[in-house]
């Protein structure tokens, strides 16, 4: 009896460290999924969001050609244009399509001219701004970045030079 027993442990004892394994695989396997699932959805979102945090065109990337590469972009995070007025602590951009946007300067702004790092006290009504920073309640921008553009390197155009198209495009 004691052999057979011992044998009936045994057996009970590799049994039920399978299940355990079992259990402990399916426990990996489950969170792997949860992590997937996580990265899925934020990737998802992400990209549905894309446009909207880059100001990337409105039709997508692969949207209007007949435009390329001067599309319509949204300035969402930013803006572009000429200096029409200057305040104490803020500054008002002629932007797209004649709109005008309120950016605000903090003490953290950096504003830059090529190199060169500038004060707010160097900006002049008539010079043309690209403007990185946040939105706030007030629909105003609130600049982390202000980059000043020479007059004499936009030409005679009001719009900044565009880079070199890729080499598929030429």
């Amino acid at each position: 009896m004691d052999e057979k027993k011992q044998k009936n442990h045994d057996i009970l004892k590799w049994v039920v460290f399978g299940l355990l394994g079992v259990v402990v695989i399916a426990l990996v396997f489950g969170a792997g999924v949860a992590v997937g699932e996580k990265k899925a959805k934020f990737s998802y979102r992400w990209a549905e969001q894309y446009h909207n945090m880059f100001a990337g065109p409105r039709q997508g990337f692969l949207g209007d050609f007949r435009n390329f590469p001067r599309g319509e972009f949204i300035e969402s995070r930013g803006s572009f244009g000429e200096i029409i007025k200057i305040n104490d602590t803020d500054f008002v951009i002629n932007g797209q399509n004649n709109t005008e946007k309120v950016i605000l300067i903090t003490d953290q702004t950096i504003i830059e001219m090529g190199r060169e790092a500038l004060k707010k006290e160097d900006l002049k009504v008539g010079d043309m701004a690209v403007i990185i920073g946040s939105p706030n309640g007030k629909g105003e921008i609130e600049a982390k970045l202000i980059r000043i553009f020479n007059q004499g390197d936009m030409g005679a155009s009001s719009t900044p030079p565009l880079p070199p198209l890729p080499f598929f495009f030429r």
